[in-house]
C-alpha cells in the first residue's frame, strides 16, 4: 500500500470534462459533461490518493462497486448503491452516520466515480467531494487506486485514516469471496492423501493442485504432481491407516488461511492435531510444504492455497 496526500489544482481536469476530448462510445456509461459538473470538479483542489493491491481479478473487485449486496458486505447493513450514472448511493456506518452520493461515471471493470457527502455533517456538505476508483490488472491480482477530492483541506485530512481502514476491510471482503471454497480445497487435499488408488488420487490432485507443485520437508524433495503421487503411495505403505482431517473451519485473512489438522490411525485413535496456516493467492505457482500439512491446491475457480506448518 502507499498513500499520497497532496494539494493539486484540477482546472485542467475540469476543462477536459467539457467535451473537448475524444467522446467515449455509447457503451461506456458516463454522465453528461455539463457546466455544473465542470464547476464542481474545478472547485476540488485537495486530493487524497491511496493504492492497494488485492489478490482478486478486476472483474471480481469491480462487482463490489456495482452490486448492492456486495457493497453492503463491505460498508455494512443499510448501505446500497445504484451503479448507473445518476444512481444514488448510501453508506451507513455502524455508529449511524450516513454518507450519500450520486454515481457519476461507470466503466466496467475499471472505473467508477461518485459524489460523496455526509448528509448531516457540515464537514463534507453535498457538492464538495468526489471519489474516483480506478482498477488495473496486477501480477498479484488487481491494483486499486482511490482518489478522493475535496473542496476543503481539513475534510481531506480527516479522511486519511478512514480510507486506510476502509480499504483494508475491502481487501479482506474481496479476497473472502475469491476464497469462499477454501475448505473444499483443503478437504480434497487431505482426502487425496488417504486415497489408495493412484489413478483416482491423481484425478483429485489435478483438480485442486498446480502441476508444478513443489513439496518440501525433512524427508521429501518433491517436484510436481507426477512425483507427489507415488510419494503419497509410499506414505500409505509405511504409515498404513493414517488419516488426516481438517478440524474446524478455514479462517482466511487476505493471503493467509488458518486451520487445524487432526491425524488419526486406522483404529480411529487420535494421533495429534497440528495447527496450520495457508498462503492464499490467485496467481501463486509454487509451494514449499511439510508432510501432509503444507500444500498448494486450487479450486475450480483456479484459486491456489499453500499450507504450511505453523512455527
Amino acid at each position: 500500500m502507499r498513500e499520497d496526500v497532496k494539494r493539486r489544482a484540477l482546472a485542467a481536469r475540469a476543462r477536459s470534462r467539457t467535451g473537448t476530448s475524444t467522446p467515449r462510445s455509447a457503451s461506456a456509461a458516463s454522465i453528461p459533461k455539463d457546466a455544473e459538473w465542470v464547476r464542481i470538479m474545478s472547485a476540488l483542489p485537495y486530493q487524497l490518493d491511496r493504492t492497494v493491491v488485492i489478490r482478486a481479478t478486476p472483474e471480481t473487485v469491480f462487482r463490489f462497486f456495482t452490486d448492492p449486496v456486495r457493497w453492503s458486505a463491505w460498508w455494512g447493513a443499510g448501505s446500497t448503491i445504484d451503479a448507473r450514472p445518476g444512481g444514488r448511493l448510501r453508506i451507513r456506518h455502524p455508529n449511524g452516520a450516513e454518507v450519500t452520493g450520486e454515481v457519476l461515471e461507470v466503466r466496467p471493470p475499471e472505473h467508477v466515480v461518485f459524489t460523496y457527502a455526509y448528509g448531516t455533517d457540515a464537514l463534507v456538505p453535498a457538492g464538495t467531494s468526489s471519489v474516483t476508483i480506478q482498477l488495473a490488472r496486477h501480477a498479484a491480482g488487481t491494483r486499486l487506486h482511490l482518489c478522493h477530492e475535496f473542496a476543503d483541506e481539513a475534510a481531506r485530512d480527516e479522511h486519511v485514516q478512514g480510507w486506510r481502514y476502509q480499504l483494508a476491510l475491502f481487501t479482506n471482503v474481496a479476497v473472502d469471496e475469491v476464497n469462499r471454497d477454501a475448505a473444499e480445497a483443503v478437504d480434497a487435499w487431505f482426502d487425496a492423501w488417504a486415497e489408495p488408488d493412484a489413478d483416482v488420487r491423481m484425478e483429485v490432485l489435478e483438480r485442486f493442485a498446480v502441476r508444478d507443485l513443489q513439496f518440501r520437508d525433512r524427508v521429501s524433495n518433491i517436484e510436481g504432481l507426477d512425483d507427489l503421487n507415488p510419494h503419497i503411495s509410499a506414505a500409505q505403505r509405511f504409515m498404513p491407516g493414517i488419516r488426516m482431517r481438517r478440524a474446524g473451519g478455514v479462517r482466511e485473512r487476505r493471503r493467509w488461511a488458518f486451520l487445524a489438522r487432526i491425524v488419526r490411525s486406522r483404529s480411529q485413535q487420535r494421533r495429534g492435531g497440528v495447527p496450520c496456516r495457508a498462503v492464499v493467492g490467485a496467481l501463486r505457482r509454487r509451494s514449499l510444504s511439510s508432510w501432509g500439512c503444507s500444500l498448494h491446491v486450487r479450486t475450480m475457480a483456479r484459486r491456489r492455497v499453500h499450507l504450511r506448518r505453523c512455527t
